[in-house]
């Protein structure tokens, strides 16, 4: 009862700076005296010829001076902090030094009473003891009042350079927080079984779990500073296997001047933990191709493509033509340029990427300069079951843009490929490789007849980590519900990167590119989707969620590829960034082909369509998939409509 009474009184009430000062001018009177009954003896404060009346009016005069100019009273004492010590240390320093200064010049010059500068050293003395050991005891007392009734949790700090100091000091000062700094880890051998800040620091070794163990600590905080090495090691794995649960803070220029909370502590997701050293690449020149350029995105709204908007916004150009077909993404677009970039000049259009008649519209009205294509159905058992959409909007789309970019002499045309176009396996895999096909002929075709003025640049990756409908943010869901998490099979594996480092490749390949190129990024080491899965059921916190095998979707491989096997590369300048050495096509061929697949794709025969992909990617070999019938001779007679494959296969 008395601790909550306390708890509450000292929760709301701040005592008054003319309250402070007042204790603090009362501290300096009894070290005065005390500085007498030391130097003398107790009788000596009451004799009549004692100097003590005058350096008691001297001191406190002194004293308030120097109080009033160090502003030594203007903390709350509960929240005392170093940096108050330090301005109380200064302010009696300087206080006392002209205290001595006086007492000199009154015994030599002016022939005043005034104590002996022995006096004022005895009383500098324990004025600085009783003012530090006062805000000492008020805080220490706070703290005990205040967590009386709180539940702390002991943690560990991993990282003891600036950024893991300033998350421990934030916790120790703001009390709100109910977390009990225990120790720090650190990979640095000559701060290992050291002190900082009242607590030992501990070796990122073997034993470091006996350790978390022995001291009750079940949560670990990591530096910002750690996040990458937590990423390339298995150190993660190891605590969250022993329920060890981990968290992280934001960057200090961050937190926006605010006090350091519990609720700027977030839990490490998988993307911390799956990424690689930051990508570097080269700004200058990435802002010297766009800025002051009318620059046109579409697929604007998805994951790739709003990603791309939010980079190239920052290198100021002329003019953005967003053009994406899903209205409410497309509008969040829009919110989000008003919130953070209001200066940019910004149009958002509602469009078909293969509707000509539209797309030259607008290209007729805004001529872009740069055109950066993102715009695709993505998802391979979408495109399984509905073949004719990824013709019709993935490969003539495609073709429509390439030929505006050229018609209206864009400078730039940069196709987002996909690593599903190697040795297709699936509808998506294959349209993408035609899109590559089409818009590489297209450059030759413009190189050779010389005064060509776009050059026309493909980029291929993998999967990015939390684009929309991926296997991060489903796996997410699924743990949200207590489970189960589905994954198609065991041995799947895909590499994988994040949204803005592989834009960053985008521009940069962009930048660099003269024309025809198809670039390929460093994707790093592949995943085991397997283990995706069960590393973020460990981050849950909820071990007991099930993992169920659902199969192999319709298109879906094991693995994917980066390139074909017949596929050599060359390098850049840039390490993450090579050059596919492909099979080249007949521009006048190719077109002829493309033409004929475009049209076909309105008879929705989807049999008949997929045969006809195959004969222009004669690597397209079907997996899981109803089309694998025409990838074996003499099979068969194929259905004759979309509702019978629908039907006959399930999909």
């Amino acid at each position: 009862m008395r601790i909550n009474f306390f708890h509450r009184y000292l929760s709301v009430r701040v005592l008054p700076i003319w309250t402070i000062l007042l204790i603090d001018l009362l501290t300096i009177i009894i070290s005065t005296l005390l500085s007498y009954a030391l130097r003398y003896d107790f009788h000596s404060i009451f004799m009549e010829s004692s100097t003590l009346d005058a350096t008691l009016v001297w001191t406190v005069l002194i004293n308030l001076i120097f109080f009033r100019v160090f502003r030594t009273y203007s903390n709350v004492l509960r929240f005392s902090s170093f940096v108050d010590i330090m301005r109380i240390f200064v302010a009696l320093t300087v206080s006392y030094v002209v205290l001595v200064l006086l007492s000199i010049l009154s015994q030599e010059v002016w022939n005043l009473p005034m104590g002996a500068p022995g006096i004022f050293f005895i009383s500098y003395v324990i004025s600085i003891s009783m003012m530090v050991s006062s805000r000492v005891i008020v805080k220490t007392l706070y703290e005990w009042v205040y967590n009386g009734n709180k539940q702390n949790i002991n943690v560990f700090i991993y990282g003891t350079k600036e950024a893991g100091v300033n998350i421990a000091k934030a916790i120790r000062v703001n009390l709100r927080n109910n977390y009990r700094l225990r120790g720090f880890i650190s990979d640095e051998a000559e701060v290992v079984g050291k002190v900082m800040m009242g607590v030992e620091v501990f070796p990122n070794d073997e034993n470091l779990i006996e350790t978390l163990n022995e001291r009750g600590v079940n949560t670990v905080i990591v530096s910002p500073s750690k996040m990458t090495r937590l990423g390339s090691t298995d150190w993660a794995d190891k605590l969250l296997n022993e329920n060890i649960k981990l968290m992280t803070a934001p960057l200090l220029s961050q937190w926006d001047g605010q006090p350091f909370s519990q609720n700027q502590l977030k839990e490490i997701q998988i993307e911390d933990l799956l990424q690689r050293a930051p990508i570097q690449i080269d700004i200058q020149k990435v802002a010297s191709h766009l800025e002051g350029k009318r620059v046109m995105i579409t697929g604007a709204a998805g994951s790739i493509g709003s990603e791309i908007m939010r980079q190239v916004a920052s290198f100021n150009p002329y003019e953005l033509i967003l053009i994406d077909q899903a209205e409410t993404p497309l509008h969040s677009i829009r919110l989000e340029l008003q919130d953070k970039w209001r200066d940019v000049n910004a149009e958002t259009i509602i469009a078909d990427v293969a509707n000509a008649t539209r797309m030259e519209a607008i290209f007729k009205e805004y001529c872009p300069q740069y055109i950066f294509h993102a715009a695709a159905y993505k998802h391979v058992p979408m495109m399984e079951d509905n073949v004719s959409e990824s013709i019709q909007i993935n490969v003539n789309g495609t073709r429509i843009l390439a030929d505006l970019a050229e018609k209206y002499h864009a400078e730039k045309f940069v196709m987002i490929s996909t690593d599903k176009a190697v040795n297709p396996t699936n509808v998506m895999g294959c349209s993408k490789r035609i899109c590559e096909i089409y818009v590489q002929a297209l450059a030759k075709k413009v190189q050779k007849e010389g005064g060509a003025h776009t050059q026309f640049i493909t980029t291929r990756f993998g999967n990015v980590l939390g684009s929309n409908g991926s296997v991060i943010p489903r796996f997410r869901d699924q743990i949200q519900r207590g489970g189960p998490v589905t994954v198609t099979h065991p041995e799947i594996i895909r590499y994988f990167m994040t949204i803005p480092e592989a834009c960053r490749l985008v521009l940069e390949a962009g930048s660099m590119g003269n024309g025809g190129e198809i670039y390929i990024f460093d994707m790093g080491r592949p995943v085991k989707i397997l283990d995706l899965a069960k590393r973020m059921i460990r981050l849950s916190g909820n071990p007991d969620i099930k993992i169920e095998f659902t199969g192999l979707r319709h298109g879906e491989k094991l693995y994917e590829e980066l390139l074909n096997q017949k596929e050599l590369t060359k390098p850049t300048y840039h390490p993450k960034i090579m050059i596919a050495n492909v099979r080249e096509y007949d521009y006048n061929d190719i077109k002829r082909r493309i033409q004929h697949l475009v049209e076909i794709s309105y008879s929705y025969d989807q049999m008949t369509i997929v045969s006809a992909m195959k004969e222009i990617v004669p690597e397209f070999i079907s997996k899981n998939s109803c089309f694998e019938v025409l990838d074996r001779q003499g099979d068969c007679q194929c259905p004759d409509s979309t509702d019978k494959v629908t039907a006959q296969y399930n999909i």
